[in-house]
């Protein structure tokens, strides 16, 4: 089922990292000069004293910058630490992308700041922004930002939505709109609604700049697994498949079929709730167990309702599961409740349902509702 999957997904960083390393090998300077000894000393105690590199990773950095004079540097730093960066960001930021130090703060750097300030996007988000997507600061203003804005909010509508999908997946500023403009192209083609397109690039961003050929490859897998392109399911599943390789889903289907699961049961409650093997491995095992040996929940109850997989077991599984069961202890509801219910409403409603109605008769709901994670339930229901 997930047959490219894995391998497109692989391809997609390995190729991303190679870009990466042939563009810092093309910017090691040559060193053949008399005074290269000099500015790979003064390079190395740069990047440790002022940069707050570690003295290793200095030594790493050095293969890919070379400081003859500390001027440009010295201002970088200034209109970096000016924008609240801290040391350890600086680091970060000069650690990935050597060559920032080199930069000049009026023509390359600072237009950027400006301009994410004028989207709104400032302060700590801004800085969140760049430290997790660091080449966007080397990133051309003017042929990739720009129009990947433009691009967005033809898609998104409105400045708010744009600044949304942008603190989700910063690394969309620097993907390109030609691969976005093809990969919506390909949706449109499969009679994906532009409201369910919207719906997946603000909820997850970063799917929209995925390889084209892998993008198209999922399409067509999630198509196969029978999802309609017309529902919004379609989107969630195609979410599922494309942030899984298949390992991970062969994992989780391994985990599942150790509680009984069958292929057929598997595939049925991912049509019903794609998002369900989003849940880690270690999840999905604790949950089965939970369900299976502290609830009155059976196999086919949890195949039935995958939604049961989306939600905590500290915060929300194991709290309202005991207060049922000191309801059940005393009479106050009948054992047969509706449990899959009761764990899929919202907090709200199984708080006026279960505890506002019955806290006078039963005042140890309260505790029980705060019950550690730690304590579990000590009987099943």
């Amino acid at each position: 089922m997930f047959r490219l999957v894995s391998k497109l997904l692989v391809n997609h960083r390995i190729i991303d990292s190679k870009a990466c390393y042939v563009r810092y090998i093309q910017t090691i300077p040559s060193v053949n000069s008399a005074s290269s000894s000099t500015a790979q000393s003064l390079t190395l105690s740069y990047l440790t004293n002022s940069c707050g590199l570690s003295p290793h990773r200095a030594v790493s950095v050095c293969k890919y910058v070379l400081i003859k004079s500390t001027d440009k540097p010295d201002l970088v730093l200034r209109l970096l630490r000016a924008n609240g960066f801290t040391k350890s960001q600086i680091a970060t930021l000069i650690s990935i992308h050597p060559q920032l130090i080199l930069a000049d703060p009026e023509k390359t750097l600072q237009p950027k700041i400006e301009y994410f300030e004028s989207l709104g996007i400032a302060g700590p988000d801004l800085r969140k922004i760049l430290c997790v997507s660091t080449n966007i600061l080397e990133t051309s203003l003017k042929k990739r930002i720009l129009p990947t804005i433009d691009f967005l909010r033809g898609l998104l509508e409105t400045d708010e939505n744009v600044t949304l999908a942008l603190k989700r997946s910063p690394h969309i500023l620097t993907c390109g709109t030609e691969v976005m403009l093809s990969n919506v192209c390909t949706l449109r083609a499969h009679g994906v609604s532009e409201t369910s397109i919207r719906r997946l690039i603000l909820s997850w961003p970063r799917s929209i700049s995925f390889r084209v050929d892998f993008f198209e490859e999922v399409v067509r897998e999630v198509k196969e697994m029978g999802f309609e392109p017309t529902r919004k399911s379609f989107i969630y599943a195609f979410y599922s498949m494309s942030a899984m390789s298949n390992l991970k889903w062969e994992r989780k289907k391994k985990v599942l079929m150790s509680f009984g699961w069958s292929e057929r049961d598997i595939i049925m409650a991912f049509r019903a709730q794609p998002l369900f093997m989003t849940a880690s491995e270690k999840k999905i095992k604790q949950l089965m167990e939970f369900y299976l040996t502290k609830t009155c929940l059976q196999l086919q109850d949890l195949v039935r309702s995958p939604q049961l997989f989306k939600i905590s077991l500290e915060r929300t599984a194991i709290p309202r599961c005991s207060v049922l069961e000191v309801l059940m202890s005393k009479g106050l509801i009948k054992r047969n409740v509706n449990v899959v219910s009761a764990l899929s409403i919202s907090k709200k409603q199984f708080e006026n349902k279960f505890l506002a109605y019955f806290k006078e008769d039963s005042p140890e709901l309260i505790q029980a509702y705060q019950v550690e994670t730690s304590q579990g339930l000590g009987n099943k229901m």
